[in-house]
Parts: C-alpha cells; sequence; structure tokens
C-alpha cells in the first residue's frame, strides 16, 4: 500500500518516473534460440609419447607381475607405467560458426599446440577440424569443418557499444556445453599483458573455463565479441570477464583468410600514460594521450620525426584519451599506410604524417605491456607467457617450461616464487609450453598444495611449494 501511494503522490507532483531500459526478468529467450545452434564445441588433442614395446624373454621372471609391483624387482615398467610414455592431452573451449559451408572462429589459445581440433555442434555431430590460421596477438583462431547449410551468427559493431548494455555469453564452461549467461557491459578499451592490441570489452557476463571462444552478443543478435579469458585468482568467474572486440577480430579473420597469417602496423615508441602533474610539466590542458618515452631506431615514429618528449594527442583521425588506445589503432593499421598523427610538443601542436611500418612477432614479443593492467592469472595465481628463443637464451636455455610473467598470490610469493623464474614442472608433470601448463593447472585440485620446480635467470633450480588461494 505504501509503494502505491508513493506512486500517486509523484505522480500528482507531475514528476516524471524514470525510464526502465531494463527490467530484471530481461526475457532472452527468442535471442538464445536463435544464437544457440551456430555455437560449437571445440575439443583439442595433444598427442603423448608412445613407450617402446619392452622386449621381453619368454621365460622372463618378471612377464606376469603387475607394473605397480615391478620397483621391488628392479623390472622395468610396462606401458603405462613410470617411464612408459606421456598421456595424450586434452583441452578445449567454444567457437562459433560464420559461414555455411563451415567457418568456425574461437581463440588461439584454445587450440595453440593441439595435434588434432574436433568440433562438436549444437546437434551433437562431430567433425575434424583444420586449422586456417591463428593469431596469438589478438588470441583470434579460424578453423573449417567440412560440412553445408549450417547455421551461422553475424558480426555486428562494438565500437557503439555503451556501458551498461545488456549482452549475453553462450559456450561450453567446464564442458558443459551450449550454456548460456547473460550480464553487462562493465567497460570498454581494458588492456591487459602482452595483448596490446586489443582494447578487451569487460563484461560481468559469468565466463568460467571452457567459455574461451564463444560469442559475446548484444540484444539485436550480432556477434560483438569473442570471449578470451577472466580475471579471477582461483579459475572461476568473479565477474571480470574480457572480450576481444569484433573489430579487430574481424580484421585478424580476414586477413587468416587471405594470407594465413596477420600483418600489423608498427610505430616503433615506448609510451606511458600522462598524469595531471606530467600534464602541467608538458603544456597540456588535460591528462590525455600518450607520452613517448622511447623512439626505436629506424622505426616510423624516428623516421617522421616523432621526439622522446613528445604527446601523441591524435593517430589517424582519433583522438588519444588514454595512452593504451594507441596500440590497438595502429596495430590495425596496413604496413605501408600514410597516417596523420598530432602531438604536442612541450605545448605545441604539431601534425607528422607517418608511413606505418610492419610488426614482427620478435617485436610483438619485446614490447610487451607499457599499461598498468596484468596479464589474467589461474589456479595458481600466476601469470605465465610461453618463451621465445632469445628470452630462453638469456634465461640460461632452459628445457621447455613457461616464464613466469606476474605473481598475484600471496601464498606464492612468500614461497619464494619470483617473476622472471621459469615453471619447468608443477608436482612432477613436465611443462613443455603453454598448452602443458593449461592441461595440468585445469586439473589441480582445489586448496591442495602444489610443487613447482623453478629455474632462475641464474641458472639455478630449485623446488617451492605453497597452497593457492581460493575465492570464498
Amino acid at each position: 500500500m505504501l509503494n502505491k501511494s508513493l506512486t500517486v503522490f509523484v505522480l500528482g507532483l507531475g514528476l516524471a518516473l524514470p525510464q526502465a531500459w531494463a527490467q530484471p526478468g530481461e526475457d532472452f529467450t527468442d535471442l538464445v534460440e536463435e544464437s544457440v545452434p551456430a555455437v560449437v564445441n571445440v575439443e583439442t588433442i595433444r598427442f603423448g609419447s608412445r613407450p617402446t614395446q619392452r622386449q621381453q624373454a619368454p621365460d622372463d621372471p618378471g612377464e606376469d607381475i603387475p607394473d605397480m609391483f615391478r620397483r621391488f624387482f628392479d623390472i622395468p615398467f610396462g606401458e603405462g607405467g613410470p617411464g612408459g610414455g606421456r598421456p595424450d592431452r586434452r583441452g578445449g573451449g567454444s567457437g562459433f560458426i560464420i559461414s555455411e559451408d563451415g567457418l568456425i572462429v574461437t581463440n588461439h589459445h584454445v587450440i595453440d599446440e593441439a595435434d588434432q581440433v574436433v568440433v562438436r555442434l549444437a546437434d551433437r555431430r562431430e567433425f575434424e577440424a583444420e586449422v586456417i590460421g591463428s593469431d596469438a596477438q589478438t588470441d583470434v583462431a579460424v578453423l573449417r569443418i567440412d560440412a553445408d547449410d549450417l547455421p551461422t551468427l553475424d558480426f555486428g559493431d562494438s565500437s557503439d557499444l555503451r556501458v551498461g548494455e545488456w549482452v549475453i555469453g553462450i559456450g561450453s564452461p567446464f564442458s558443459f556445453e551450449q550454456t548460456v549467461t547473460a550480464g553487462i557491459v562493465s567497460a570498454k578499451g581494458r588492456t591487459q599483458g602482452r595483448q596490446q592490441y586489443v582494447p578487451f570489452i569487460q563484461t560481468d557476463v559469468a565466463i568460467n573455463r571452457g567459455n574461451s571462444g564463444g560469442p559475446l552478443i548484444r540484444t539485436d543478435g550480432t556477434v560483438v565479441g569473442i570471449n578470451s579469458w577472466i580475471l579471477s585468482s582461483g579459475g572461476g568467474n568473479i565477474g571480470l570477464s574480457f572480450s576481444i572486440p569484433i573489430e579487430v577480430a574481424r580484421n585478424s579473420i580476414d586477413q587468416l583468410l587471405e594470407y594465413g597469417r596477420v600483418s600489423r602496423g608498427y610505430l616503433g615508441v615506448g609510451i606511458e600514460v600522462i598524469t595531471r602533474e606530467k600534464a602541467d610539466a608538458l603544456g597540456l590542458d588535460r591528462p590525455a594521450g600518450a607520452l613517448v618515452n622511447r623512439v626505436e631506431p629506424d622505426s616510423a615514429a624516428a623516421e617522421a620525426g616523432i621526439e622522446v618528449g613528445d604527446v601523441i594527442v591524435e593517430f589517424n583521425g582519433q583522438p588519444l584519451d588514454v595512452f593504451s588506445e594507441l596500440p590497438p589503432l595502429v596495430g590495425m593499421v596496413r604496413p605501408g599506410s600514410e597516417v596523420p598523427v598530432v602531438l604536442s610538443r612541450w605545448g605545441e601542436e604539431i601534425t607528422k604524417q607517418v608511413t606505418i611500418k610492419q610488426l614482427d612477432e620478435e617485436q610483438a614479443m619485446a614490447q610487451g605491456s607499457q599499461g598498468p593492467d596484468r596479464e589474467p592469472s589461474n589456479a595458481l595465481g600466476l601469470a605465465v607467457e610461453s618463451i621465445d628463443a632469445e628470452t630462453r637464451q638469456q634465461l640460461g636455455d632452459p628445457d621447455g617450461g613457461v616464464v613466469i610473467s606476474g605473481v598475484e598470490s600471496d601464498a606464492a610469493y612468500r614461497a619464494g616464487v619470483r617473476r622472471g623464474q621459469v615453471i619447468l614442472m608443477i608436482n612432477n608433470q613436465s611443462i613443455g609450453g603453454m598448452a602443458d601448463f593449461r592441461a595440468i593447472v585445469e586439473d589441480l585440485e582445489p586448496e591442495r598444495s602444489v610443487a613447482l620446480l623453478l629455474h632462475s635467470p641464474n641458472g639455478s633450480t630449485t623446488f617451492v611449494a605453497y597452497t593457492p588461494e581460493t575465492d570464498d
């Protein structure tokens, strides 16, 4: 009765009530019904090593002894025992169909290092997929299956997404296929780790392991992003999910289909954030733009006359509010193109015509992130990266492993885990690369101690053990 009286009172005063843009019981049933058939499950297999058949004489006394007792008789283990080969590793994620004749989009990290990729459709049909191409920098991969007349999803436009807008995600979290979750756009233009060429869309859509590669869909039924990663120390959703804007993904998809690889622009500058104090010192009206703190020799920036201390306030017609907006804009430019770059040089505005060069993978690896955001974590509370040849040599040529790029777990730090160390083993399982790391971490039991074999830059190796924190 109180609410009814209050409503009458407000209307009696002639005041307009706020418009209900979205009700808590928003109905996505039609949207889901149209979208789900085009979302697929992606399963990956990385073949393990096969043991050599044990040679044994007919009168071998150990012929009938089970493997579990062989250690007491100094008898070699058979297939499946210690030293008997490494089993296949399975992983997976999600994807969605973009053409009726079988083109599928997923994440690079879903299929990276896989020996076999199997796609399962919503109607339960399974196909072995061909990897057309993938790009680590944007975390996009394109697959093809031999099928026709498939349901598809259409690309939309994420540039006009508004913070607070409803979106849904569809995928296979923890292998629960065709799972639908909904939420709102929390922020735009987020950066992370080495993927500085992606201005991620942040949402509170529930995304978990297995959702990677699935579509982020707005209420008009178009795809505006590809779900890529979450930020979580425990490995589960805490409302911080990040998706690749579809414009960035589409640029990579088009190039992968046409060339089999992605070429992106390279300006050749190091940049940093502009604080209020820096803005005052540099003669800026407000703290916006990208402050140049390094110019690479023989780069596009050097040849155009860009100098250390310049502030890039506009690139190719796009004003910069924050410095992290620059790398994605540069990366989207085709190498060889000439673009205008507006600078503020100690209060004087200057425009330079810059011929953008091509970024190679070594440069992409070396640049890393210039921003405050860090690479997403995992159940270990550690951010890790694959090791390129140059870095491996600098670290003393460790055999396999992944390098730690950030320590977010207090327990790990107290145990002695540090950035720059290489993880060689987890719980006595060898780490050959990122695929091994992901597979092992996904199988870790919660609230159980883990033992890591670490290789330090000084060449020493040591075991550390700790219990990863969990989200309560």
